[in-house]
């Protein structure tokens, strides 16, 4: 039974939260790479991505970490990464519209001439993080969330018990920018619609009590 993880009315929510009426197919974001870099992990992760890449390969992965490969492929349009760059993007396509360019070309320029930048290079800068988080009905700090005290600490700013120890010099990503004072939790507001007393509903903001047809 996972029936507390689904969306009910789901062509409906899908609309909304993908902007599906404006553009097909959304490019969605993998959610274990979004809570990776939200809630920090990627300070303490010691692995290094040369160890699972393959001895036949170009030695491309040497010297890297996760978190680099990460950076390395939304740089490249790989796979998106949300926030996506260090500004607001309805800012940016207003410059383009004022500038009398496409907003693809804009952006490109920008990040050529290095006056852009992607928001996961650096993901704890105070403009490149989330401040809203939305839980429908899913118990995300109880069950989902993996490294739930790292979601505590960086995500919430709340009490927790994160006993790992950051990386040192010489073993942090080299295409992240490293802050020594990171933000006591990056959340403005999170909000959860569930009926259920759970972890992340007393964690919660708000709490929105609801039941849909497949509640036992």
């Amino acid at each position: 039974y996972v029936g507390q993880e689904k969306v009910r009315p789901f062509t409906g929510w899908a609309n909304y939260s993908f902007a599906l009426d404006w553009a097909r197919p959304a490019r969605q974001m993998i959610a274990t790479a979004w809570y990776y870099l939200t809630t920090d992990q990627w300070r303490y992760d010691g692995a290094r991505a040369e160890s699972i890449a393959s001895p036949l390969g170009s030695g491309s992965f040497a010297g890297r970490t996760t978190a680099d490969c990460m950076v390395y492929s939304a740089r490249r349009g790989w796979t998106p990464s949300y926030p996506t760059f260090t500004r607001n993007p309805l800012d940016l396509a207003d410059e383009a519209a004022a500038a009398g360019m496409e907003p693809a070309g804009y952006i490109a320029q920008k990040l050529t001439d290095g006056s852009l930048g992607f928001a996961c290079e650096d993901p704890d800068a105070t403009q490149n993080y989330p401040r809203l988080l939305a839980n429908w009905r899913t118990n995300l700090l109880g069950s989902s969330a993996k490294g739930t005290e790292f979601f505590m600490k960086h995500m919430l700013g709340c009490e927790n018990d994160v006993n790992a120890t950051e990386l040192p010099e010489g073993k942090r990503p080299t295409d992240i920018r490293w802050r020594d004072d990171t933000p006591p939790g990056k959340l403005d507001l999170m909000w959860t619609a569930d009926f259920r007393n759970t972890f992340t509903t007393l964690h919660s903001d708000v709490v929105l009590p609801t039941a849909t047809w497949y509640e036992k």
